[in-house]
């Protein structure tokens, strides 16, 4: 059930900017750390987790949460299960400790600079879920879900590993910021009809169904578009990759912009935009690989 409430088929938000943040410190800077990539990598996933904890468990003691929901039961523990909700939070509380225990070494090589992004991050964790009036509650919560998991993590990765704070390291984060932001605006979208019922205004629900999907189709276009600029500018050699992404990605992509958005297609989506995120991502992080030319910051 801890396991369940970590939702490991959410990880590829956390594990993908931090591939992309390896990857660009790799490509303008040469050898970068592999140990320190793991720890890295780790307490992006271990944050990820707590997000996902902290979510089901206030969406669970304030109702938002129902057995009529189309939701599986790995996807509402507390729901389906007699758990104390008690043990949920401390169980989201104990994996944020985790991951800042974990920050304590990256700190000691690195400096106080990623810890300052951290407890950015951590702030929004919290108020992302938790509070009078969350953030998931709002019009803005795909945009703080996608520059927190986004932008801050290959933001701080990327200083870690090349030891240079530079703006240009959240314009390469781009597409994962669209991504990640893409998966909560999929899961709102969906739930238009449950979230006004939770008096939740999020911007699926400001926009309606018809108007949300037009943007939502938008935004995955702009993410492709954005790929391949930001590799054909800064990362050319990479390039070469790029068809092989369109056609991997594109049976997903297909899918994904025929689906509906609706309640009765919920799972189906969230399957196709984590498919998506997998593909572009990992294309996005080889072709930085690939590239060897030098870049200017």
């Amino acid at each position: 059930m801890a396991c369940n409430l970590a939702a490991p088929h959410t990880w590829p938000a956390a594990i993908l900017p931090t591939s992309v943040a390896v990857a660009c410190a790799a490509a303008t800077g040469g050898t970068v750390s592999f140990s320190m990539s793991c720890v890295l990598l780790a307490i992006c996933i271990l944050m990820q987790s707590s997000v996902n904890t902290f979510n089901d468990y206030y969406d669970y003691v304030k109702g938002a949460d129902s057995i009529d929901d189309d939701v599986d039961p790995s996807d509402a523990v507390l729901l389906y299960n007699n758990v104390n909700p008690r043990s949920a939070l401390a169980l989201a509380v104990g994996l944020l400790i985790t991951a800042f225990a974990l920050g304590i070494y990256v700190i000691w090589q690195a400096g106080i600079i990623p810890l300052i992004i951290g407890i950015i991050g951590a702030v929004f964790v919290v108020l992302y879920s938790a509070g009078k009036t969350p953030i998931s509650y709002l019009p803005i919560g795909e945009v703080v879900s996608g520059m927190v998991m986004g932008g801050l993590i290959p933001l701080a990765c990327y200083y870690v590993l090349s030891g240079s704070l530079t703006p240009v390291a959240l314009l390469w984060a781009l597409p994962e910021i669209l991504g990640v932001g893409l998966i909560m605006f999929t899961n709102n979208t969906c739930d238009i009809e449950k979230d006004i019922d939770a008096n939740r205004h999020t911007l699926s629900v400001v926009l309606g169904r018809e108007k949300a999907r037009r943007a939502y189709h938008a935004v995955l276009y702009t993410w492709i578009i954005a790929i391949v600029v930001l590799v054909a500018f800064y990362f050319t050699k990479g390039v070469i990759a790029l068809p092989f992404m369109i056609l991997s990605a594109y049976p997903m992509l297909k899918a994904l912009l025929a689906n509906p958005l609706a309640p009765q297609s919920r799972q189906a989506a969230m399957s196709q935009v984590c498919c998506v995120n997998i593909a572009l991502g990992a294309w996005y992080t080889a072709a930085i690989f690939a590239s060897n030319a030098a870049i200017m910051l």
